[in-house]
């Protein structure tokens, strides 16, 4: 059976002379999403735009910044909580930019933020003090590329941009049994998206796609019967669709070596300083430790005087294009020692307010379990 082959080979042969049953329409993605939309903080229902109410395009670009390379649900409470304190993009522009990237840490990939910061900036000192409202003006702005300026243009102002992200491009692929690699079928997805993207209700038309691909055309077990597209689906007909799309093979992470020394006063106190603005997590604060290397580090310089004693296990933590492991050293230090130049003692009942990435976090729980906790109210 041709559904069974590709299941067992990995690799089904998709006969592209064989035609859709019926062409896809984009009112019946529509009319899927009238009764399907996901709930989420950033969006306006379909219902919603129908009684011509509009999405907030600060909140819109938020989210869609915020959803770069990370999931929904570990969005969803940063995003909440960014709203509450800056509830529009003026008061965002105008907030010093290590408070932001202290409330931003622990969803990662820091350049965001930082872009995030930058591009507030930008669009608070326009004219009018908004965002532009199509795909040009919005690629020009900071840390803005193609696919967050089409979201921004379709979702907050209805413009009939082309929206990639992932689950669309699984959506397409499989829609039109497009057995090119990644990231080479790029070009080709496109060219079949853009003729289906209405002209009108085109923000509804990207959030419905999104919607089909996350919860429907899932990765490993799409629910075919329930999609709005199965019949013109090419990929349900022949059978191949848990092998698209046809992914690039991933290089292997290399792997690199550091170490990390945490002191700490008797009042909890913990010795942190600043990484320098640009670069891997720029901006965010650090405990002080060695550069990290492929080679595995040499003991280093210890930033204070004191009883410097190993964790036995060394703490991991994967990046995008490496893997970390950083030798942890913890020093319990006399109270009245000073801060070496460029470092602060951060107090024990603020620390989970300091702009720790997750990787410090756990150089620091290694040292001294329970140090990065909110305190208790």
């Amino acid at each position: 059976m041709p559904g069974k082959l590709a299941r067992r080979s990995g690799s089904a042969k998709p006969n592209h002379k064989l035609p859709p049953a019926v062409e896809p329409r984009a009112t019946d993605l529509l009319g899927w999403y009238e009764r399907h939309a996901r709930r989420l903080p950033w969006r306006i229902g379909p219902k919603e735009r129908r009684l011509g109410l509009r999405p907030d395009p600060y909140r819109v670009w938020l989210s869609e910044v915020m959803l770069q390379q990370t999931t929904v649900k570990a969005v969803a409470p940063y995003f909440e909580r960014f709203v509450s304190r800056w509830p529009d993009v003026q008061a965002l522009a105008a907030t010093d930019e290590h408070e932001i990237m202290s409330a931003w840490a622990g969803l990662g990939y820091y350049s965001r933020a930082r872009n995030l910061i930058a591009c507030a900036r930008v669009v608070a000192s326009r004219p009018a003090g908004n965002f532009p409202d199509n795909v040009e003006e919005l690629a020009r702005l900071p840390g803005i590329g193609a696919y967050t300026s089409a979201a921004i243009a379709a979702i907050a102002f209805d413009r009939p941009a082309v929206v990639i992200d992932g689950n669309v491009e699984r959506v397409i692929a499989r829609l039109y049994a497009i057995d090119t690699p990644l990231p080479e079928a790029k070009q080709g997805i496109r060219q079949r998206l853009e003729p289906l993207v209405p002209k009108e209700d085109a923000g509804a038309f990207a959030e419905a796609l999104m919607d089909l691909g996350a919860t429907i055309c899932t990765p490993k077990r799409p629910a075919c019967s329930l999609c709005p597209w199965s019949e013109p689906c090419r990929a349900r007909r022949e059978g191949s669709q848990l092998v698209l799309p046809v992914q690039a093979t991933k290089k292997a992470r290399p792997t690199r070596y550091g170490r990390a020394f945490v002191a700490r006063r008797p009042d909890g106190a913990i010795l942190l300083r600043l990484r320098p603005p640009r670069g891997l997590l720029g901006g965010m604060s650090e405990v002080p430790g060695t550069e990290w290397a492929e080679a595995r580090a040499p003991v280093g310089t210890y930033p204070v005087t004191g009883d410097w004693r190993t964790i036995p296990s060394p703490v991991q933590h994967t990046f995008t294009h490496f893997m970390l492991k950083l030798s942890v050293e913890r020093a319990d230090v006399s109270a009245g020692i000073a801060a070496p130049s460029g470092h602060w003692w951060a107090a024990a009942n603020g620390l989970a307010g300091e702009a720790l990435p997750s990787v410090m976090k756990k150089a620091i729980e290694a040292a001294y379990p329970g140090a990065t906790r909110p305190p208790q109210q």
